[in-house]
């Protein structure tokens, strides 16, 4: 098998655990079941258009980043991403469309993490969170993502 084919595969389809808006900055997120993505990213969500209009993180990664500081898992709203995924590793979908319910999305680029971490979960919370943020997006195709749907790439 060619390192092109294996790169192309995936074990199984991902599924939308939470949706979150981040109406402004520093706000509480809004915790949504369903909600439209545009062309510049989530209505109601003060994200950024192009390939940071929409952010993923895996519900896996909430594990990792609680246990790096000696906890247990993390809460999505802490990290501000819009869309906590399961069952699937973002990271090998970098640079691929991803369908999400209604909607396509591209995975562009590591959502790295802000100093805020420190201040969210005290110190080395930067650290425990680097490689684990999660991954932004821009939108292909507009449309609903709600709670359960799929996520799974197009090509």
């Amino acid at each position: 098998m060619s390192l092109k084919e294996l790169i192309s595969g995936w074990a199984k389809s991902g599924q939308i655990d939470w949706i979150g808006l981040r109406p402004e900055r520093r706000r509480r997120m809004e915790v949504a079941d369903a909600a439209m993505v545009s062309a510049d990213g989530f209505d109601g969500d003060r994200g950024r258009a192009g390939k940071r209009a929409v952010t993923l993180i895996q519900k896996e990664h909430l594990s990792a980043i609680g246990s790096y500081m000696g906890r247990g898992p993390v809460t999505p709203d802490v990290l501000r991403r819009n869309l906590v995924v399961s069952g699937i590793n973002l990271a090998a979908l970098k640079g691929r469309e991803v369908q999400v319910g209604d909607a396509i999305l591209r995975i562009t680029l590591i959502c790295a993490p802000c100093s805020r971490m420190e201040e969210a979960f005290g110190k080395g919370g930067y650290s425990a969170v680097r490689g684990h943020g999660g991954w932004c997006a821009e939108v292909v195709q507009p449309g609903r993502v709600r709670l359960g749907d799929v996520l799974q790439p197009v090509d």
